[in-house]
């Protein structure tokens, strides 16, 4: 598009942790100059995280030890704002919570439009990844030509932001030019707020995920019986229905359940780990991850149903496909995207009989399929689905 591009939201660049904003931003500086913001450290962190790695490097650039800007790569600069936010996340009062809010949105900017100015962008586009509370004025403050608010995950179902959450979203998503969307439900709920609100997909890097590029089976999967039954990310409670693992395991003693990720306390303490025929194998780093998967039979995504996971588009699931594995999954309206692919179950009892058959109708025309359909869910073909929204309502 050849245009300047400001993209800032709930995580930074450098954050270990991976995110949809971040591989949109590569994505989008192939053809556009892109500045990429970390969010601003706010007081309470930096004196409670004072030990983590990031803070530390945050606290380089306020003491001016470390410049704020950093050139990434051709057309990609990486901003950390010379300024500290006031810890605000706890304040029930709404009035209190928007007058200091805004002081801390008004810090941000500022930063951000001496960047803008020291980079010469022009004619910008803002994208916010779902930061509502301290990007809640960027469009008043910074005077973009286009903004672009991105819904990816129902941020107001949890817990931090449940005290204004829906009323700074509602409000930020009524403002700005567009909405985009990675699932259809989350869409519905942009529409209601603003006209202008795209499903735009979602994007995932397959790349790892190649049953050629497979050498060898881990020996602690290896040596676990067929069928294998398996799952394959962060074990939480408030994501995963562990009844439903359970129903399983109990059900079918002749399965094995494997389970890879780290475990939150309710997992540690479930039923699951009472179960000979279920196996917890512990986090694996990311280039690992492949070779678990090709040991499984069937690839699992026991979703829990709440307003926190309901409108959720699960990336492991095009991982999971990729590399030509029957799906059994929790039916919900994004996972409607993946019915012609996938097995999808509205109970626990359904659930079994969709591994049945998974594990009968299993084959070389089905697995070469599940593959074909998984690539085609590319960053870049995302992004081209945020280009033509962005030009929907710029034309």
């Amino acid at each position: 598009m050849g245009r300047d591009i400001i993209v800032h939201g709930l995580q930074s660049l450098d954050s270990p942790i991976g995110s949809n904003c971040v591989n949109i931003a590569y994505e989008l500086s192939k053809q556009n100059r892109v500045l990429y913001v970390n969010f601003p450290m706010d007081r309470l962190t930096l004196l409670r995280s004072r030990h983590d790695p990031l803070v530390k490097k945050r606290k380089r650039v306020l003491s001016g030890k470390t410049n704020a800007l950093e050139k990434i790569q051709n057309n990609l600069w990486n901003l950390n704002p010379d300024t500290v936010l006031e810890s605000i996340s706890q304040i029930k009062s709404r009035k209190l919570f928007k007058f200091l809010n805004n002081i801390n949105s008004k810090r941000y900017a500022n930063q951000v439009n001496k960047t803008i100015e020291e980079l010469g962008f022009t004619d910008y586009i803002i994208f916010n990844d779902s930061d509502f509370y301290r990007a809640f004025l960027f469009k008043e403050l910074l005077s973009p030509k286009t903004t672009v608010y991105y819904t990816r995950d129902n941020m107001r179902a949890t817990v931090f932001f449940k005290s204004h959450g829906k009323f700074y979203e509602d409000a930020l998503m009524k403002k700005s030019d567009l909405v985009v969307a990675n699932s259809v439900y989350l869409q519905k709920i942009a529409q209601k707020m603003n006209p202008q609100s795209f499903y735009v997909g979602q994007g995932c890097d397959v790349s790892l995920f190649d049953k050629d590029l497979i050498k060898e089976i881990p020996s602690d999967i290896k040596s676990i019986k067929k069928p294998i039954i398996g799952y394959i990310g962060a074990l939480k409670s408030s994501r995963l229905d562990i009844e439903v693992l359970v129903h399983i395991a109990v059900n079918k003693p002749d399965w094995n359940i494997v389970l890879v990720g780290p475990e939150d306390d309710k997992f540690k303490n479930s039923q699951l780990h009472q179960l000979l025929n279920v196996h917890f194998l512990g986090s694996k780093p990311m280039d690992q991850l492949p070779t678990y998967l090709m040991a499984f039979d069937v690839a699992l995504n026991p979703q829990a149903l709440n307003p926190l996971t309901i409108g959720n588009y699960p990336r492991k699931i095009d991982e999971y496909l990729a590399m030509g594995k029957p799906v059994v999954a929790t039916e919900t309206e994004t996972m409607q995207v993946f019915r012609d692919y996938t097995y999808l179950s509205k109970n626990k009892e359904e659930y079994i009989l969709n591994i049945e058959n998974a594990l009968k109708e299993n084959c070389e025309k089905l697995e070469n399929e599940r593959i074909d359909f998984a690539r085609e869910h590319t960053w870049e073909n995302n992004v081209k689905e945020i280009y033509d929204a962005i030009k929907t309502v710029e034309n």
